[in-house]
C-alpha cells in the first residue's frame, strides 16, 4: 500500500517546465530515493509534497485520499538549506519548534534529553545556533525533523556536512526509522548512500520521470551479463577455456598468487555453462555476477537523456 502518491503532476514557471506529468508511489514503510541532477525538477516536487507551493495539475494523495494541509502534522522535512535562527539559543529553538508541532513541554524536553545525548550535543543545549558548525546545526535540525513521530519524513540531501562517522551513524538512525514504519523520500545526489537505504528509486531529468522501480528490478535491468571469477591457477588456462560464447574483459592479479577475471557472456547462456567450462581448469575461489552500481546507472540514464533548460 502506498502511503503516498503524486499523479501526474505539472508545474511550470514563465511557462517552462519544471515537472511534466511526474508520478511517484511510495510504499509504506519504505525508503523512497528520488533523484536527478541539478535543475531536474527534485526540489519543486519536494516543496508541492510540503504545500510549499502548489502543482499546476495533478492529483496528490495520503494514505489513499486526497492529500490536504490537514496531513503536514504528519510530514516531517529537513530541507538541504537549514532554517534555525541563529541568534537563538539551541535549547529554546529546538523546545520552541517541538511544542509547533504539536509536543506538550513535558514530552518534548524528554524526548530531546534522548536525542541530544545519544547525537553528543548535550552540551550545546545552551549555545546560540550561529557557534554550530554546519554538521552540528544538521544534527540539531534532523532531531527537530523527526521529534513528533511523523509517518512521513522528507530528507533533502541529509548527510551534508557530515564527516563518515557521522555521515554512518545518520544512516544507521534512517534505517532504524524505517524498522519502526516510518516511511521516507529520500533525495540525494549521493549514489553509495541510495545503495545503502533505498528500497524504491525514480530518476526525474528534463522535468520527466525517466526511469523508476525498486534498486533491485532497476539493477537487474541493466546488468551486463558479466561475471567475476577469483581464482588459483595458472590464468593461461581460463584463456584458453574462451571461445565465442566467452570474453575476457579483464584479469588482475591478487594477492598470494590469486587473479580476478571479469567474464562477458556473448551468447544467451547460463551462468553455471560458464562455471563448468572453467573449473576443472582452475581453482575457483568466488564466482558471481557483477550488478551496475546505482552511480553508474544515474550516469549512464542521464547521459542518454541530456539536461534541457529547467527550473527547480
Amino acid at each position: 500500500m502506498a502511503l503516498f502518491e503524486a499523479q501526474n503532476i505539472d508545474k511550470s514557471y514563465a511557462g517552462t517546465k519544471a515537472l511534466d506529468k511526474v508520478s511517484i508511489h511510495v510504499p509504506e514503510g519504505s525508503i523512497y530515493g528520488l533523484l536527478g541532477p541539478n535543475g531536474a525538477g527534485k526540489t519543486t516536487l519536494i516543496r508541492i509534497i510540503n504545500r510549499i507551493t502548489a502543482p499546476d495539475s495533478g492529483v496528490l494523495l495520503f494514505n489513499g485520499r486526497v492529500y490536504t494541509k490537514n496531513d503536514l502534522v504528519n510530514i516531517g522535512y529537513l530541507p538541504e538549506e537549514r532554517g534555525l535562527y541563529k541568534k537563538m539559543k539551541v535549547g529554546e529553538q529546538v523546545l520552541y519548534l517541538a511544542q509547533l508541532k504539536g509536543l506538550s513541554k513535558k514530552d518534548a524536553m524528554d524526548k530531546l534529553r534522548i536525542w541530544f545525548k545519544k547525537f553528543e550535543i548535550i552540551d550545546w543545549w545552551g549555545k546560540k545556533v550561529e557557534e554550530l558548525s554546519k554538521g552540528m546545526a544538521q544534527k540539531v535540525q534532523f532531531i527537530i525533523t523527526i521529534l513528533h513521530e511523523p509517518k512521513l519524513l522528507i530528507f533533502d540531501e541529509p548527510f551534508s556536512g557530515f564527516d563518515p562517522v557521522n555521515a554512518n551513524m545518520l544512516k544507521n538512525e534512517v534505517l532504524e526509522l524505517k524498522r519502526k514504519g516510518t516511511t521516507i523520500i529520500f533525495s540525494t545526489h549521493d549514489m553509495s548512500s541510495v545503495e545503502e537505504l533505498c528500497d524504491h528509486i525514480t530518476l526525474i531529468n528534463k522535468s520527466k520521470t525517466i526511469l523508476e522501480g525498486s534498486v533491485h528490478d532497476i539493477k537487474e535491468r541493466f546488468k551486463s551479463d558479466i561475471f567475476e571469477i577469483e581464482f588459483e591457477g595458472n590464468p593461461e588456462a581460463l584463456q584458453a577455456e574462451m571461445n565465442e560464447n566467452y570474453e575476457i574483459i579483464e584479469l588482475s592479479p591478487l594477492p598470494y598468487n590469486r587473479y580476478q577475471a571479469l567474464v562477458k557472456l556473448n551468447r544467451v547462456k547460463k551462468s553455471s555453462e560458464l562455471l563448468r567450462t572453467v573449473i576443472d581448469k582452475i581453482d575457483v575461489r568466488k564466482f558471481s555476477e557483477v550488478l551496475p552500481t546505482m552511480n553508474e546507472i544515474f550516469i549512464r540514464t542521464v547521459s542518454e537523456n541530456p539536461i534541457s533548460a529547467s527550473h527547480e
